[in-house]
């Protein structure tokens, strides 16, 4: 099952990278039409320990793959594989509701 990130809401707290502000992501599985809304470390785990599959799309209908990542002190969050955009996909979402 793939699943689209559709949005994602954020803390307004001081972070060493500004992916960790994340603490929520919407998301679509487009073939099923099925929706919800996890925390930051249920989509990593998800994508991490359940081979889940997850991306963004831009407006053109570029995808970029969303992958984890761990800071070096070992916070765990997510971000895109690098793509030809220079805008970063996740921050660039609409605040979920």
């Amino acid at each position: 099952m793939a699943i689209k990130i559709t949005c994602i809401n954020k803390d307004n707290g001081h972070h060493e990278n500004p992916n960790l502000a994340i603490t929520h992501l919407g998301w679509i599985n487009e073939q099923t039409r099925e929706t919800g809304k996890n925390t930051r470390l249920e989509i990593y785990s998800w994508i991490k320990d359940k081979n889940g599959d997850a991306y963004v799309t831009d407006a053109y209908g570029n995808r970029a793959k969303v992958i984890t990542a761990e800071t070096y002190s070992g916070t765990k969050y997510l971000k895109t594989e690098a793509d030809n955009s220079t805008k970063n996909n996740l921050l660039s979402l609409p605040e979920c509701k």
